[in-house]
């Protein structure tokens, strides 16, 4: 399996001449071969960063590498020709009593009944990590119990719907879904609690992961673009705190905080990014400034999630 610091050196070292996804479908099969190289989540991060020529691809890198590191608390390790999606987002949100998706147990399996108002990645994910209430039949509990269910894209009665893209990264699609009668088999949900061990410790993995994998193809485009030494050292520094951070307890506050400081220093970083990007005229300074907004999203929950983190401590 490659590692980190092999990933870290071919990212200072190897050639900056990429050869970018044409389309969303193009990136699937790059990304499927990617995993196919045996790579851990962290190297799959700066590798797919890396081979980016965009935000919105980087993203993407993050975003399915942050989904393979979750799974790996559970044991599991998905075939390479798995993308992957965790709905969760409902009309009311994602909290636990937002969650009207529901299980029912039926025979040695489950039926899976409800919809989900956002998913990443939708069109061209194979397996749905799904966040659902157990319906146990009379009154539902308060608050419910939470369970994620692993549910093939294809099965019968699942249905996707496209939505519109954003106005930034407009390449990473979204849709909604709904889930009518769906057959699931005994072995299809994740241990544990739901909203503990899924939704909760996602949001942590999930910044962790993106920020590198979009670090990574900053870094690339800084080498091939001469800029400063000391940004691409920067971002080096970035990276190898990142990376250390991805192997600690998602639920732990030290966890949180420390990635507060290192998200604060990502958003230093950008920031100078947009200087070296003033600098450039090209498609892909333009495509910057577009997909800028991005990383504004979810300001709110992560001062959230550092505050409470303080509390804890």
């Amino acid at each position: 399996m490659s590692g980190r610091w092999e990933a870290l050196r071919a990212l200072l070292s190897a050639s900056t001449t990429i050869t970018p996804p044409a389309d969303l479908a193009a990136w699937s099969q790059g990304w499927e071969e990617l995993v196919a190289g045996d790579h851990g989540p962290v190297a799959l991060a700066l590798h797919g960063g890396f081979a980016a020529d965009r935000v919105g691809w980087a993203f993407a890198a993050g975003y399915q590498a942050a989904l393979r590191r979750l799974l790996a608390n559970f044991g599991l390790a998905p075939d390479a020709a798995i993308r992957l999606a965790l709905c969760a987002t409902e009309e009311g949100g994602n909290r636990p009593r937002d969650i009207a998706t529901a299980l029912r147990a039926d025979g040695a399996g489950w039926r899976l009944n409800g919809g989900k108002s956002w998913i990443t990645l939708g069109p061209v994910c194979s397996e749905l990590l799904v966040v659902a209430r157990l319906d146990q039949g009379g009154e539902p509990s308060a608050p419910p119990t939470l369970k994620v269910a692993r549910v093939p894209a294809d099965a019968p009665g699942v249905r996707l719907r496209d939505k519109p893209p954003l106005a930034f990264v407009p390449e990473i699609p979204h849709t909604a879904a709904t889930f009518e009668a769906v057959a699931l088999p005994e072995n299809a949900l994740l241990d544990g609690d739901g909203y503990d061990t899924v939704v909760k410790p996602f949001r942590t993995v999930e910044d962790t992961f993106i920020a590198l994998a979009v670090q990574a193809w900053l870094l690339r485009e800084a080498r091939a673009r001469n800029w400063p030494a000391d940004f691409a050292e920067a971002l080096t520094a970035s990276l190898v705190t990142l990376a250390a951070l991805s192997d600690r307890p998602a639920d732990d506050p030290v966890t949180h905080l420390a990635l507060a400081g290192a998200l604060a220093r990502t958003q230093a970083l950008y920031q100078d990014a947009d200087r070296l990007w003033d600098g450039e005229g090209d498609e892909a300074a333009e495509r910057w400034r577009r997909d800028r907004p991005l990383f504004q999203v979810a300001g709110k929950a992560r001062a959230l999630r550092a505050q409470r983190a303080r509390e804890q401590l």
